[in-house]
């Protein structure tokens, strides 16, 4: 158990600004910056902050991603990449390589008491983060999400959560463990967002006595399997629904496994779960700001807010993380930052962002230097009113395929440059009608600035 901080440690103030990043997995922007979620602790926090809507990660999906925020540099091309034991065998799942120069241990270095609290089973549990998990002061990490027991889940309870379309053996067995971990449908303190942002509130106590503090929460809510409350599932879906619930998608187009059932029926309800378990996890992100404002570190704080990838929800006909989608369901991300001293509030930047500047500009915001291997842009000069140095072209990839974005345009394809797909942005924001027929060109004029920014001809890996 965590021990909290007594109260007259929050009476000093820290000569630097303390430092909260948190992260949140498989979050849609539209869903946080939009409609389709109700997330008032988030809006919050964007009330306070920078809104960085134009924000797309350069690697992902979830181990990628984190390594990018981590290190503050790029990931894609990944390349030199090999299998892992621990972690999931495709390009880009690797430890970190430059520990001793990653946002954490620069900031500990520098003075900070750091500290990190998830549920990640890869960051949390796997062999190769071992290194990574010993460089904190603390480290607190909840398991259920993959691994752990498979017991106490009645096949009742089984069946009301996997939908006959989705029903093989792994996911049974998969969601078998989910529910017997978990089972927040019927209590949502035991939630993995719950106790995440639980840990997050005992660390915070902890660093309140040792300021300056660096924390990270790092929860892998909204990720499916999605099990969410009754109360939060009525929300967002049909009251009288009683069917089985869909609630662990494929990662394929939705026809290919709903043939037979009332597809863009089960889709909307894919759609209800998952905007379910972002208000969930939303809520339980709340106790632990509602946690730093009553300790008075809020105005000497800064705070960043990011998601790590999205989901297709039916988006382009498919649902799931698919690296040949790389469609802004899938790319775009809410990034929230919010200045210690609270400049800009409720402002709006359209700058190109990505997971690699929030090293950099976490660093800039508490006033220690970025080690030279970090090249992600600092997006500090937002809070001065300027814009950060300019970005003509946003590009990343997921596995074998990239995307590059030029303002106007959208390229998709594989590292190989084949299957290109060029979307007009401004006539189709949707991505919906592929031009690469009809401007050549254009396609081939991305590709090679993909090629000339990420050091030559890109990695392609056998597929698995």
């Amino acid at each position: 158990m965590l021990a909290a901080a007594p109260p007259a440690a929050t009476a000093r103030r820290a000569d630097r600004p303390n430092l909260v990043v948190i992260v949140v997995d498989t979050l849609r922007a539209d869903h946080v910056y939009g409609d389709r979620a109700r997330t008032p602790n988030m809006d919050a926090l964007a009330r306070d902050g920078v809104r960085f809507v134009d924000t797309h990660p350069e690697a992902m999906p979830t181990i990628p991603a984190r390594n990018s925020l981590l290190q503050g540099r790029r990931q894609f091309p990944f390349r030199r990449w090999r299998d892992y034991p621990g972690l999931i065998d495709e390009p880009g799942w690797e430890p970190l390589d430059r520990l001793s120069t990653s946002l954490t241990t620069t900031l500990r270095r520098a003075g900070y008491w750091t500290a990190y609290a998830t549920d990640n089973p890869f960051i949390g549990f796997s062999s190769p983060y071992e290194r990574f998990r010993a460089s904190f002061d603390a480290f607190a990490r909840r398991g259920g999400q993959v691994r752990g027991r498979a017991s106490g889940v009645s096949e009742r309870e089984l069946r009301h959560w996997l939908h006959p379309s989705i029903e093989n053996g792994k996911s049974r067995d998969r969601l078998k463990r989910y529910l017997s971990n978990g089972g927040y449908h019927h209590d949502e303190t035991r939630s993995f967002a719950a106790r995440v942002f639980g840990d997050g509130v005992a660390l915070l106590e902890q660093g309140a006595a040792r300021r300056p503090f660096a924390l990270v929460l790092d929860t892998f809510q909204a990720h499916e399997p999605w099990t969410p409350p009754r109360r939060y599932l009525d929300l967002y879906g049909d009251p009288g629904y009683r069917g089985r619930e869909p609630s662990y998608p494929y990662y394929a187009q939705a026809r290919r496994y709903l043939r037979g059932y009332d597809r863009q029926r089960l889709v909307a309800r894919m759609r209800a779960l998952y905007a379910a378990e972002v208000t969930l996890t939303d809520r339980w992100l709340g106790v632990f700001l509602d946690r730093l404002r009553e300790l008075r570190l809020d105005r000497e704080t800064a705070i960043v807010l990011v998601g790590d990838h999205g989901y297709l929800l039916g988006d382009h006909g498919y649902t799931g993380k698919l690296g040949t989608q790389l469609h802004p369901a899938l790319t775009r991300v809410p990034l929230t930052i919010v200045h210690p001293e609270g400049r800009r509030g409720g402002r709006v930047s359209r700058f190109p962002a990505s997971t690699h500047d929030i090293a950099p500009t976490s660093l800039s915001l508490v006033g220690v230097r970025a080690p030279r291997s970090m090249t992600g842009a600092d997006l500090s000069p937002v809070f001065r009113g300027r814009r950060p140095p300019r970005r003509p072209y946003a590009y990343g990839g997921y596995a074998n395929n990239f995307y590059v974005r030029s303002g106007r345009w959208t390229l998709i394809g594989d590292n190989r440059g084949r299957r290109l797909r060029l979307y007009d942005t401004r006539a189709d924001p949707g991505e919906r009608r592929d031009m690469a027929g009809a401007h050549p060109a254009k396609a081939r004029e991305l590709y090679a600035a993909v090629l000339r920014r990420a050091g030559g001809r890109l990695p392609s890996y056998p597929e698995r």
